[in-house]
């Protein structure tokens, strides 16, 4: 499900039953205004069941819909008292939780798409290439970092000296499902078989990955899968390569979906 459709989508619900409410002169006005930001919110709740996007996109939710929910009841209780002046104070409230909506949509923009190519090249720096934005690290951060730290390293070397020659295609596109081709040679370029080979796709800082493809052996030496991107934004592939039940190849790269 799109994160920009839901939230938008929901921003229009919340307008669109507070105005019902005024129709049917719901009282009192707290309860109209209340009803208009917790109805679309517990839909919300009702379509993520068995998609759990993760707490930060829930919250901007949560925070999106009642806000505007407070800034609608906040212009009607100025409404009803005619031409009388309104205080700085509501006013200061009102700009605040506007802002707030503004800046929550830019901050899950950034989060699931990155920065737009011309600020990332401005802020960030490129080469003429495309920069990207949402790559957290081959490292998860924690209290046992450097624990990790040293797996990685161990990892690397171990690779090195097995001198694989793993080619990864299939990746670019523009389409939501890519077939991925995983070619595996020795280090004399003869393919190499008995591999298990899976990809686990995720979002950039989350831990579980949001699905697990494992890929079947097309001919000697080369593995293959349908990939199918459960959304479009940034994603993390993490590409894993055993044999024997050891994991001889490891590597994260990035996908991108329009």
């Amino acid at each position: 499900m799109n994160t920009m459709t839901t939230l938008f989508g929901g921003l229009a619900a919340v307008l669109v039953l507070y105005a019902i409410g005024g129709l049917l002169k719901v009282r009192p006005p707290l309860l109209r205004a209340s009803l208009a930001g917790m109805v679309p919110l517990v839909t919300y709740f009702v379509l993520i069941m068995g998609s759990w996007p993760g707490l930060d996109v829930v919250a901007i939710h949560i925070s999106v819909f009642l806000a505007a929910a407070f800034v609608l009841h906040a212009m009607s209780q100025f409404r009803r008292r005619g031409a009388e002046p309104m205080h700085w104070a509501p006013k200061l409230l009102i700009g605040f939780f506007i802002g707030l909506v503004f800046l929550n949509a830019a901050l899950l923009y950034i989060s699931t798409k990155g920065l737009p190519v011309p600020l990332a090249s401005r802020w960030l720096g490129s080469d003429g290439r495309a920069v990207y934005t949402g790559f957290s690290g081959v490292v998860a951060h924690g209290q046992n970092a450097a624990k990790a730290v040293s797996s990685e390293l161990s990892e690397a070397h171990q690779e090195s000296l097995l001198g694989w020659q793993v080619n990864v295609s299939g990746l670019d596109g523009s389409e939501l499902t890519r077939l991925v081709e995983i070619r595996v040679k020795d280090r004399t370029g003869l393919p190499v078989n008995r591999v298990v080979a899976e990809l686990r796709l995720m979002r950039p800082g989350a831990h579980a990955p949001a699905l697990t493809l494992p890929l079947d052996p097309a001919e000697s030496g080369v593995y293959m899968g349908s990939l199918a991107l459960p959304a479009s934004g940034r994603w993390l592939l993490d590409v894993e390569l055993k044999q024997d039940g050891d994991r001889q190849y490891h590597r994260i790269l990035e996908v991108n979906a329009p």
